[in-house]
C-alpha cells in the first residue's frame, strides 16, 4: 500500500524531538510521499531542510497561510515570489481565508490570495488552499480568477455536500484529513455521492489526528486510519482506495 499525505507541516517545531522517527513512522505505515505546504516566512527554512534530509519522499509548496497575513504581507509575497522562481515547488500553499478567530486583516488577506492565485496561474501550479469560515468570499474570488487555469487542493475540507460540489465545479479536489473520521463530520454521509478521481488524502499534521489517535499530535504515519474509514465508508478495499487517491495526487502535482 502507497499513501500520499497532501498536507503535512512535519517540519514543525513540535517534531523537534522525534522527527526522524516520525518519518520512520510514516514510511513504515506505507505514506511514501508527503508534500509540505509552507506557513510563513520562518518556516520556509526548516521545511527546505527536511526536504533535504528526505529529498526522495517530501515535495514542497510555497505561500502565505492566511491566518499569517499581517502588515508586513507584501513583503513578505515578494520574498516568496523570488523563493518560487528557484523551480523546486511543486505547487502554490498554503494560501487561502481564514475568518475565524479574527477578521482585522480581511481585506490583506483577499488580497494576498488573489496575488498567489496568479502565481499559480503563471507557473502553471497546483494550489494548497485553507478556508475557514469564508466561503462566499472565497468562491467569488475563485469564481473571478478561475479561467481554466487553477487548479489544486480544497485543503482540510468539512463543508456541506453543496460546497463540495461548488468546489468540483471549479477544478478542485477535495483533500480529506482527520476529521472526516469525527463522529460529527457531515462528510461521511455523503461521502459516496463524491467523484473518486477528485479526493486525496491529508494529516495537516501535527494538528487534526484521526480518530482513534484524536487528541494526540498528528503526524503522517495516522494517515492510514483516515484511509481506512473512508475506505470502509465507500465499501472498497483499502489497497484500491489508497492506490486512487494516490493516483489523483500524480496526476495533480506531476511528480
Amino acid at each position: 500500500m502507497y499513501l500520499v499525505d497532501t498536507h503535512t507541516h512535519v517540519y514543525d517545531h513540535q517534531f523537534s524531538l522525534d522527527r526522524n522517527e516520525a518519518m520512520k513512522r510514516a514510511l513504515d505505515a506505507g505514506v511514501g510521499m508527503m508534500l509540505l505546504p509552507n506557513v510563513d516566512a520562518s518556516t520556509i527554512a526548516p521545511m527546505l531542510e527536511l526536504h533535504g534530509q528526505y529529498p526522495d519522499c517530501t515535495r514542497v509548496m510555497m505561500g502565505l497561510q492566511p491566518e499569517e497575513v499581517k502588515e508586513d504581507y507584501k513583503e513578505v509575497l515578494s520574498m516568496m515570489e523570488k523563493e518560487l522562481e528557484r523551480g523546486i515547488y511543486i505547487g502554490v500553499g498554503e494560501v487561502g481565508l481564514d475568518f475565524y478567530w479574527d477578521v482585522t486583516f480581511e481585506r490583506q488577506q483577499l488580497d494576498a490570495l488573489e496575488t498567489q492565485l496568479d502565481w499559480a496561474k503563471q507557473l502553471h501550479l497546483p494550489l494548497s488552499i485553507h478556508c475557514r469560515n469564508a466561503f462566499d468570499k472565497m468562491v467569488k474570488i475563485l469564481e473571478k480568477k478561475q479561467d481554466g487555469g487553477l487548479r489544486g487542493i480544497m485543503h482540510c475540507f468539512t463543508g456541506t455536500e453543496e460546497e463540495a460540489k461548488v468546489y468540483l465545479e471549479l477544478g478542485f479536489h477535495l483533500g480529506l484529513g482527520g476529521v472526516t473520521t469525527y463522529k460529527n463530520c457531515g462528510v461521511k454521509d455523503y461521502l459516496p455521492n463524491l467523484p473518486l478521481d477528485r479526493l486525496v488524502l491529508e494529516t495537516d499534521a501535527p494538528y487534526l489526528a484521526p480518530v482513534p489517535c484524536r487528541g494526540k499530535r498528528n503526524e503522517p504515519s495516522f494517515l492510514v486510519h483516515t484511509a481506512k474509514c473512508i475506505a470502509e465508508i465507500l465499501q472498497m478495499p483499502l489497497e484500491d482506495f489508497a492506490a486512487a487517491t494516490t493516483s489523483n495526487v500524480k496526476d495533480l502535482f506531476q511528480f
